[in-house]
Order: structure tokens, then sequence, then C-alpha cells
């Protein structure tokens, strides 16, 4: 036996040794931990987790002050502060507890389900349960707003149409991105992919319906616009301040979803060439790449929560000087102004607007 033969054998030995212990059968790597949590990620946790705090506090004060008022739109409105408070929440508690509660590393880390050599993979499953959810609750309020603008249309385009119910269809739609998210749950408990493969799939999954709220909300805002006009010039009123509400909702909603949609394509197409080329993303988990996308994502999340409560707000206070204008003007015999609330076949729909 020559010397080249036993030092090719001792290190096929070697690699055979490190694929054991590395790899699973999918080839990713298994309990590759990334390094523990920095203090400068300590500190975003932090401020994160309280700015998502006061979204909770307001959320939760306008929900009760909205709870007590009458009208067709209180359920509505209700609703929306009702998500923002679930979404507010569910970040603060991510953020604000700890992340070794979590995990040990504050990157992700590539494990398997069931890994008997990597205990935190149940702390890790339910932080992405956590997460995920609050981003479902934040694209709900979009997907409600879509919704009621779609029905309130549909009566103005097709007035004899029959008049679906919006409730329902936003049961229907949030119904269904929540079968696709627990579908994802699944494959990673039956150990079809791995955590990493988790968090590409709900890359994907935010990215596609953040396209498809963009496109609907360009398109409804401008068919909602052509109709406040028209209106506002049969009543001979104004209806800049519903106007100038659509367009805050339009151009936030659209700028929030366009990020986000070019940030989580960027993302998987980076993870998918990252383990196509190494059979493993944890290069692409990098502490410095994880934070910036930390940092972009969940801030700008705080900025449209922030902007939503603000023109929820503004709303009640220009319906507030609209009813005050409107009585004066039936005492004198003048025209209204359009109202806020549209009768429909079936009671009263909100305009989300």
């Amino acid at each position: 036996e020559t010397m080249e033969t036993r030092w090719l054998m001792a290190n096929a030995t070697m690699a055979a040794a490190n694929v054991a212990t590395n790899t699973t059968t999918m080839g990713v790597r298994r309990g590759v931990v990334g390094p523990p949590e920095t203090a400068f990620e300590f500190v975003s946790s932090i401020l994160l987790g309280l700015a998502y705090l006061a979204l909770t506090a307001v959320s939760m004060q306008r929900m009760s002050w909205s709870r007590q008022q009458g009208g067709a739109e209180t359920t509505v409105v209700t609703a929306f502060y009702s998500l923002i408070l679930v979404t507010a929440s569910l970040r603060t508690i991510y953020f604000l507890v700890p992340t070794s509660v979590w995990q040990p590393s504050y990157t992700p880390t590539a494990v398997m389900a069931f890994s008997s050599t990597y205990k935190s993979w149940v702390g890790l499953f339910f932080s992405e349960l956590i997460m995920t959810a609050g981003s479902l609750c934040l694209f709900a309020i979009f997907v409600l707003i879509l919704v009621y603008w779609a029905d309130i249309l549909k009566k103005y385009f097709y007035p004899g149409a029959r008049r679906s119910r919006p409730m329902m269809i936003f049961f229907g739609l949030v119904g269904l991105l929540v079968g696709l998210e627990l579908l994802n749950d699944l494959l990673f408990l039956t150990r079809v992919y791995s955590s990493e493969g988790m968090v590409l799939y709900n890359a994907v999954m935010l990215a596609v319906v953040s396209i498809v709220c963009v496109t609907q909300i360009t398109i409804f805002s401008h068919r909602f616009r052509t109709v406040l006009k028209t209106l506002g010039a049969i009543n001979q009123v104004s209806t800049e301040s519903q106007v100038k509400r659509i367009v805050w909702i339009t151009v936030t909603g659209n700028l929030f979803f366009f990020a986000r949609a070019f940030l989580e394509t960027l993302f998987s197409v980076v993870v998918l060439v990252y383990w196509h080329r190494t059979g493993t993303v944890a290069y692409v988990f990098s502490a410095g790449l994880w934070n910036t996308y930390v940092l972009i994502k969940y801030w700008s999340e705080i900025a449209i929560l922030g902007l939503m409560l603000y023109i929820l707000q503004s709303r009640f206070a220009s319906a507030a000087a609209a009813g005050a204008s409107t009585a004066g003007a039936e005492d004198r015999g003048q025209y209204q102004s359009i109202p806020n609330a549209e009768d429909g076949p079936r009671g009263s729909t909100a305009v989300i607007v």
C-alpha cells in the first residue's frame, strides 16, 4: 500500500464523516447554529418591540372608542382597528421576548423538525408561527380595504348586479392565506424541508401577495376617484377630502407593498441561488444581511401601520365636520354632503375612505 493510497483513503473517510455529521438526506446542513445575538441586534429588537407596543396601545384605545360609536361603519372600522391591534401585538411578542427563548442564534438556523441534536427546533417553529401570523394580519388589513372597495365599485359600475357579502369574501381570502401557511407548517413538520425551506416559502408567498395587492390597489383607487369626482359634480359638493384619503391609501399602500415585494423577491432569489450552489443557505443568513432584511421589513411595517391609524383618525375628524355642516345645510335648505355610507339591498356598506 503506497503513501498516496493511504492519503486518498484518509481523505475519503473524513469527507464521509463530514457528510454524515452536517447534512441530512435532503442535503441540508443540520443544526447549524449561527452567532449569538449581538448588542446591536438586541437594541434593534427592543426598539422594534417598543414601537409595536406603542401601536398596540393606540389601536386598542381607538378600537375601544370605535365600539362605542353608532352607525353603519362601526363594525368595519372596528375590524380595521382589531387587525392593527393583533398585528402589533404579535410583533410586540416576537421582538420583546428574548431571542434565546426562541433559538440560540439571532439569524435563522438550518434545522429539521424533531431533530435529536437540535432541541431548540420547537422554539424556532413557534417563532416562525408568530411572525407569519403577524404578517397575515397585516396583509388582511389591505385585503379588507380591497374587498369593500370592490363591493362599492360594483354597485356603481354594475347597478343591477347581485351584491356580494364583503365580509364573507374577506374571510374566504384570509382563509386561503391561512391554509397556504398551514401547508408550509405541515411540510416542515413532516420533514419535507428544513427551517430554511419555511423561510423561503413565506418569502415567496408574501412576495406574490404583495404584487397582487399593488395591482388591485392601483386599479380600484383609480376607479374610486372617478366615482367620487362624478358624485361630487352631480351633487355640487366637494369630495376633495375623500379623494385625498384614497390617494394617501394608494400611495402608502403601493410603496409598502412594492418595497415588500422587491425585498421578498430578492431574498427568495438569493436563497434559491445559494441553496442550488451549496445545498444550504447558511451563508445568506449572515448577521449583516439578515439585520438589513429585518430592519427594512419591520420598520416599513411600523410606518404603514402608523399611517393607517392616522388615515382612520382623519377619516373620523372629517366625518364629524361633515356631520356638522350637513345639519346646518338641512336648516338652510342647501345641498347636503355626500354620505359616507351607501345603502345597499342588505343594509349599509361602509365606504372605506
